[in-house]
Parts: C-alpha cells; sequence; structure tokens
C-alpha cells in the first residue's frame, strides 16, 4: 500500500501529474486544487489512494490529508466515483466541506456528472461525518470572542473554526467583509480570501 509519494514533478496535465521518486515515475490523477500547489520540477509530496480494478490500476493523489479524506468519504456514497469525487473537490476540501455543512446543492451539482439527487444523498450521507452536527450546535449560540460584531460574523467565525482554522487566522481573513453579508457569504468571503494568502 502506498501512503504517499514524495519527488520532484515530472509531468503535469490538466488533471494528472507524474512525481519522480528515486527514478520511479509515479501517475497520480490529480484535482485542479492540488494542481494548483504543483510546480513542475519542484519537490512535493502527494497523499495516494489506490484504485485498484479488474482493468485499471489508478493513483489519486491530494496535497493534503484533509483533501484525501474528502475524496475517500465521497467514493463511500453510493453513485459517486473517483472520477465525480475528484470534479467535486476541484474547489478545494474546504469549499465541499462548506457544501455538506450549509446543504449547498448547486456547488455539489456544478461539478461533472453530479446531479441533484447524488448531491443530496452527499449532504445526508456525510454531514455528520463532516462535522456538520457539531457546527448546528455552534449556530443556535453566539461563539466566543467574535472576530466582528454581529450575529452573521459570529456564527461565520464559528464555522470556520469547526473547519480547522485558528482564530488568527479567521480575524484578518474576515477583516473588510461586508457587515450585511450573510453568513454564508461572510464564510466563502473568508476561505477564498485564505486560499489567495496561502
Amino acid at each position: 500500500m502506498l501512503y504517499y509519494v514524495s519527488g520532484p514533478v515530472t509531468v503535469l496535465e490538466p488533471g494528472f501529474a507524474v512525481i519522480d521518486c528515486g527514478g520511479v515515475g509515479y501517475g497520480c490523477r490529480i484535482t485542479a486544487y492540488t494542481a494548483g500547489q504543483l510546480k513542475l520540477d519542484q519537490p512535493v509530496r502527494l497523499y495516494i489512494t489506490e484504485s485498484i480494478r479488474e482493468d485499471a490500476f489508478d493513483l489519486y493523489g491530494f496535497s493534503t490529508r484533509e483533501e484525501q479524506r474528502c475524496f475517500d468519504l465521497l467514493t463511500t456514497v453510493n453513485g459517486v466515483g473517483p472520477k465525480a469525487a475528484m470534479a467535486i473537490l476541484a474547489a478545494g476540501p474546504q469549499n465541499f466541506t462548506l457544501a455538506v455543512m450549509t446543504g449547498d446543492e448547486k456547488l455539489l451539482t456544478a461539478a461533472q456528472g453530479v446531479g441533484k439527487k447524488i448531491a443530496q444523498r452527499i449532504i445526508l450521507e456525510l454531514k455528520d461525518k463532516l462535522g456538520g452536527g457539531a457546527v448546528e450546535l455552534d449556530f443556535s449560540m453566539p461563539a466566543p470572542a467574535p472576530a466582528q460584531t454581529g450575529s452573521a460574523a459570529a456564527l461565520a467565525q464559528a464555522a470556520l473554526q469547526e473547519l480547522g482554522y485558528s482564530p488568527a487566522e479567521i480575524g484578518p481573513a474576515l477583516k473588510g467583509v461586508d457587515p450585511n453579508a450573510t453568513t454564508e457569504e461572510m464564510i466563502r468571503y473568508a476561505l477564498r480570501a485564505m486560499v489567495m494568502k496561502g
């Protein structure tokens, strides 16, 4: 079993990368999100999920354990194959997690091969596994020491903390957000700010 591959990127194409590990090139299928983290001839570590079938042996590579975990969870849902899971994760694991937590079917159906019924099934089956239940509990009470005043900002901060971001990261990311925006708009604004900063 391969856990990760580490080495310079020798081939980088849409949806595909080759990592040179001691003279052996490992071809990995990758998401657009992971592709954005890679540069040709630069060293990288990709976490690997193997897919072995009668007619194929595919390696799926992810730049973070978080993205790999989301992929593994997605492929447990009936009707979601590796190809659909990779399409869903193109916008990144944070956006996928946010879509499931907020029940955003539109974000999921934007991925090629994902219809409304599958999107609903993903939300239903994965919400608890991605921590959606804990976030809903947080949404019923004010977050401690919110970065900004207003319930929407407090709820946005609570949701971002559930996604694993620290208050030190959340504060600057929410700076400049429209105070009249909805909680979901604030979360998306902060995620975009953190992705661009990273």
